[in-house]
């Protein structure tokens, strides 16, 4: 990236700097805040780019922005240049709390307080105003509070070493009054405005109306009469120091995102590079173990004789346990997965291919469902009293089935294996765990782990081996229900399987895939849609089942999408899904590879468009270069196309509604992507889609355990969604004890009455 960007962003400077045009880098984001400044380093270095007005904004409610500032001062002095530097207060801040919140990271790289901010704007306006030989200080703010102590410090400055800046509309009266009154020439007061075409410049309006309308907005307070004047320029140092504790208490830190309920699950701060290089030494350190491990098959009829019979001995009693001491186990198991962290994201890089970020994101997916799970049990098994008559008590409770066939798909190796089991014993099953034929290293290590925590080993049993194995336990007529995630085609086996057995009618518990789509109106932003469209379709190499295949897109927006997608789809690198600077990965085996590659060849033919990524040269091994194809209809994607292959399909505005039903008609129902800025257009497409689950103006994939419980209908599987509050009542039986108290001697409520 550095190598894209330096030489561009020095000739830019060069440019500007023959033209006499100050220029000044954003760097806004949180997550590209170290690759801003490695940017603004290598310009630094030439001469050329580096004279006149080059600058750069920091926001000073990110926490890091004093250090940040040490830093240019530093680099300023090294490079003998004087670097002009914008302080704002900051443009993002709900969105950075909220990807710390998703990420579940140890703490917000922002303060959560405005008042905060606003000391901190101080703080970092004293370390530019004490390096004037290298620093021409901008200082941003419609805040009177802010003009007037730029003032002061600055008093002694000449009014050519400095500057204040305001938004274009906003904060006029009051620089006004402050330039105005001056008896002599004072600082300047440049006015940015934004300049761009409608579409772009729309959402740029939206965010500042939405910021100045925010209750804590200065801008906001002054117009309000309600509010006394003591209030409105209230010093933000005096309410620093009169909060304890500090950060704001209606802003749930990550790790706290669920309450006292349940911790949330730890992530990995891929902006932070030294939390990064830990990680990567951990993936080093873990790889030669992953190399070493064999996984035997299990032997038939005899492995699964035999681990049937010891699971349905062991049942009763797993049973009986109570189901605190159950949940207590899967609480721990999380511990123990949070700490084996390493070893089980190298698991997920090296036996099923999917990149770090992606295994991080499965490793706390896995974690999630273990506490989820637990929570969850317990409230499911607190018995119920029913109401009924007088000298009657009726009482309902559930229990467990008993042996559970926990069959887990290759996609998602430790994640919705572990989600699987550790739903079937909080519920106080036994389980045969049958992983895919592709990953069982991953599966062994999970149950390694449960085993750790304490979940005996006759209660969990894993069976490993190809789909022969997984038929011969699901036949067995001692096993009490099946849940399994995989192809539609195979659970219709499983399903007919079961029903052949003469026995008690077993449970079947199935998630399949689905042609998801996404529809995409004419009032949507290209540049999210085409973000998003990529990370739904091509993320793990398009191996979910909740990946995109099929993007419906009005005729009006799309040549600007496809032609965007077409850019965006260029820089995607395929290669070793070990390295952070791969995107995609291999796909499972060389008999997916080959099916893909013969899918692609024959549906480009008919294509009336098609992109696809460039392949690295020298880059061998199971590696399907993702794909976008416009074909006719929807009719032309007759099936799930498991893999990194997007269809595009144009339909005119009065078709909206009849592409939803068109969609609904495939007979899936997993997942369904909506964009549009018409809040009415949403709630009717998902209203009338018979789906799972509708992501409105977002991607469609990396559904979170407890906040999008995911799973389809129709072809899609049988439901209860997975991570979601109705998924374990599937797992139990009830039984209702009624006791007839009156006959006990009397009725002792009644006969306490007065």
């Amino acid at each position: 990236m550095l190598a894209q960007l330096g030489p561009k962003l020095v000739e830019l400077l060069q440019l500007a700097a023959a033209q006499g045009i100050g220029l000044t880098v954003d760097a806004e984001e949180v997550d590209r805040l170290e690759l801003s400044l490695q940017l603004v380093g290598l310009a630094l270095k030439d001469r050329a780019a580096a004279s006149g007005g080059f600058g750069v904004a920091v926001q000073a409610y990110q926490k890091r922005a004093p250090a940040v500032l040490a830093w240019l001062i530093q680099q300023a002095r090294v490079h003998q240049r004087r670097l002009c530097v914008r302080l704002v207060k900051g443009a993002y801040w709900d969105t950075e709390i909220k990807r710390a919140q998703e990420r579940g990271l140890d703490g917000f790289p922002v303060f959560t307080r405005k008042h905060n901010t606003d000391v901190s704007w101080m703080a970092c306006a004293r370390q530019l105003a004490a390096a004037p030989d290298v620093i021409y200080p901008q200082f941003a703010t419609h805040n009177a509070h802010g003009v007037a102590f730029i003032g002061s410090i600055m008093a002694q400055a000449p009014a050519h070493a400095w500057e204040y800046q305001r938004l274009h509309g906003m904060g006029e009266e009051l620089y006004a009054q402050v330039l105005g009154a001056a008896e002599e020439p004072g600082p300047a007061c440049r006015v940015y405005a934004p300049v761009a075409a409608h579409e772009d410049l729309l959402p740029y309006l939206v965010r500042r109306l939405l910021e100045n309308g925010a209750n804590a907005s200065f801008v906001n307070r002054i117009v309000d009469a309600r509010l006394p004047v003591e209030q409105v320029v209230a010093d933000p140092v005096a309410l620093a120091e009169g909060n304890a504790p500090a950060a704001h208490p209606d802003i749930a830190l990550p790790q706290e995102l669920f309450g006292a309920a349940r911790r949330n699950s730890r992530g990995v701060n891929f902006a932070d590079g030294n939390e990064l290089l830990t990680l990567q030494r951990q993936l080093e350190a873990a790889a030669p173990e992953v190399a070493r491990i064999s996984i035997p098959q299990a032997s038939l009829p005899q492995a699964v004789e035999a681990a049937v019979a010891v699971a349905a001995a062991a049942w009763v009693a797993w049973d009986r346990r109570p189901v605190d001491e159950r949940a207590a186990l899967l609480e721990r198991a999380a511990e123990l997965f949070e700490q084996r962290r390493a070893d089980l994201v190298a698991h997920c890089v090296l036996e099923a291919g999917r990149t770090v970020p992606d295994s991080v994101a499965e490793v706390r997916e896995a974690i999630d469902f273990l506490r989820y799970y637990a929570v969850q049990a317990r409230l499911l098994f607190a018995p119920q009293t029913c109401p009924g008559p007088t000298g009657e008590l009726n009482v309902l409770k559930v229990r467990g089935r008993g042996v559970f066939a926990c069959i887990s798909p290759w996609n998602f190796p430790v994640s919705i294996f572990t989600g699987q089991v550790a739903a079937a014993l909080v519920t106080g099953n036994a389980v045969i765990a049958k992983p895919a034929e592709q990953t069982p290293k991953c599966a062994a290590l999970a149950v390694q782990l449960l085993h750790e925590a304490g979940v005996p080993a006759d209660a969990l049993q894993m069976l490993a081996g190809d789909g022969s194995v997984g038929a011969a336990v699901t036949h067995d007529p001692r096993i009490a229900g099946v849940v399994f995630t995989g192809s539609t085609a195979t659970a219709r086996a499983i399903a007919r399987s079961l029903a052949e057995r003469n026995v008690a009618l077993p449970l079947l518990i199935a998630e399949t895939g689905g042609i998801n789509a996404m529809l995409v109106d004419s009032s949507a932003l290209p540049e999210q849609v085409v973000l998003d469209v990529v990370a739904s379709a091509f993320n793990s190499a398009g191996q979910r089942c909740s990946a995109l295949r099929v993007l419906l897109l009005q005729d009006e927006i799309a040549p600007r999408v496809q032609e965007l997608l077409a850019g965006q789809m260029d820089e995607i690198v395929l290669g070793d899904p070990a390295l952070l600077g791969t995107d995609v990965g291999p796909v499972i085996d060389d008999e997916a590879q080959g099916s893909l590659e013969d899918y692609i060849a024959e549906v480009v033919k008919i294509a009336a468009w098609s992109h696809r990524v460039r392949v690295p040269q020298g880059l061998e091994g199971r590696f399907v270069a993702p794909v976008a194809v416009e074909v006719g209809s929807l009719a032309d994607v007759s099936r799930e196309v498991f893999g990194p292959v997007l269809h595009i399909v144009r339909f005119r505005a009065d078709e909206l509604m009849n592409m939803v039903d068109a969609v609904n008609a495939k007979g899936f129902g997993l997942t369904l992507g909506v964009h549009s800025r018409i809040d009415s257009v949403a709630r009717d497409i998902a209203a009338r889609a018979r789906v799972g689950n509708v992501y409105v103006n977002r991607n469609i994939i990396g559904a979170v355990v407890g906040v999008q419980p995911f799973g389809g209908c129709g072809l899609s599987g049988t439901g209860p969604k997975a991570g979601g509050p109705h998924y374990l009542a599937r797992f139990v039986t009830e039984q209702v004890v009624t006791t007839n108290t009156a006959a006990l001697g009397g009725d002792t409520s009644l006969l306490r009455l007065s």
